[in-house]
């Protein structure tokens, strides 16, 4: 099979193909790179796997970095920009089940291609277009299927993270999954705890993230891939209840970490210690926990004014999203509008602050800065105070005589 025109991002990359191969080498692009080219999705990066090896790559280029030049991988500078090249390898000794203990530099392209986790991952194309298919990965493209190379019970050893990323791909292609490799999820779930919980979040982010989220969820409760996720053990029930949704997909991770949330019924007393258990940043974690309460408001039909403002727009939109999962959604018109009907949208539009209060003496530093501050907030979000500095000077000096 040959792909007569290539999207545009392979054109700064073809002539580093083109002069690996003058030099007598073997060059492929290869891996996510092939197959969206193929699916006609956005492409992330370029890969490009070659028979020469890194000391060869290095005296072809004269501008080059030795980014992992261990494992065969060394980048080329050109063009304004940086591209990886790894020599054809082969790989052993999986002892932590995530990395090799041994690499072995071979001049086969298939010996190469063997390693790789599903079928539809490897796929290589010449520079001109022309694709190579060792393991029938245009067929499985083609009838929308995810299958391990050779034996699934060897690629999940290897690297026990491929479960996880077989239920993602699911999930962000809408694939399914064939028996075997199933099978294999199955065999092997239990591999999954010896991965860094930092590499596990990042495949159920984008799983949580895909287009048919209740396809890669539906393996992982099929197989017990779950139980070995962070805190999600005791929540089959809840979550094979998410698995039946159909209003897939969502926008961004606030969204996709909120809907788990939601779906698991998680009080929020412990949002906090459960998105830490994944090692999710702070600045997530705080954003997820604005979000929920607003999923529920919407629930509801029932939001205050201090809690339309502390979510903020881009918060209810998220909240009002993640809603749609559960079918509980309001006319985003209507979220917009109410939060638009708030005199101020941030505290920073108050026209007093701490300091205005502390300098008249109103009050001592200390925590009843902040909670004359909120008051005054309070008042002026329900128009009981106009949202002027005299007037909110004159309302903190009578209260602080009371």
């Amino acid at each position: 099979m040959k792909i007569e025109k290539l999207p545009k991002i392979f054109d700064s990359a073809r002539p580093i193909l083109q002069q690996l191969e003058k030099a007598g080498y073997e060059a492929y692009f290869v891996g996510g790179c092939v197959r969206d080219t193929l699916l006609g999705d956005k492409i992330h990066d370029i890969d490009i796997a070659t028979s020469a090896y890194p000391e060869e790559v290095k005296s072809i280029f004269k501008r080059t970095v030795d980014t992992g030049i261990e494992h065969g991988t060394v980048m080329v500078l050109a063009n304004n920009q940086g591209y990886e090249i790894t020599t054809f390898r082969t790989e052993s000794g999986y002892q932590d089940y995530r990395r090799p203990d041994k690499v072995t530099f071979v001049r086969s392209l298939k010996e190469d291609l063997k390693r790789r986790d599903f079928t539809i991952n490897a796929l290589a194309m010449k520079e001109n277009g022309e694709v190579i298919d060792e393991f029938d990965g245009l067929s499985d493209l083609k009838n929308h299927l995810i299958r391990a190379v050779g034996y699934p019970d060897t690629r999940f050893h290897e690297d026990a993270l491929r479960m996880m990323r077989a239920v993602r791909f699911a999930s962000r292609l809408d694939f399914k999954i064939d028996a075997q490799t199933v099978q294999g999820i199955a065999d092997n779930a239990a591999l999954l705890s010896k991965i860094a919980v930092e590499r596990t979040q990042v495949e159920m982010q984008k799983l949580l993230l895909g287009q048919n989220v209740s396809a890669g969820l539906a393996v992982m409760l099929k197989t017990g891939l779950y139980q070995y996720c962070p805190a999600l053990k005791d929540y089959k029930n809840e979550l094979s209840q998410l698995a039946l949704s159909n209003h897939w997909p969502l926008d961004n991770a606030t969204q996709a970490w909120s809907c788990l949330i939601v779906a698991m019924y998680l009080p929020e007393k412990e949002i906090t210690s459960f998105l830490r258990r994944w090692k999710l940043s702070n600045k997530l974690i705080a954003d997820v926990k604005k979000v929920v309460p607003a999923v529920n408001s919407i629930k509801r039909r029932s939001f205050t004014r201090e809690q339309m403002f502390a979510t903020g727009q881009q918060g209810l939109y998220d909240a009002n999203r993640v809603a749609t999962i559960f079918n509980w959604n309001m006319l985003q018109s209507e979220l917009d509008s109410a939060y638009q009907y708030l005199p101020i949208k941030d505290s920073k539009q108050l026209a007093i602050n701490g300091a205005d209060l502390l300098k008249a003496q109103i009050v001592k530093p200390g925590p009843a800065v902040g909670k004359l501050l909120q008051e005054l907030l309070t008042n002026v979000l329900y128009g009981k105070l106009p949202n002027n500095h005299e007037k909110l000077m004159e309302y903190a000096q009578e209260r602080s005589h009371e």
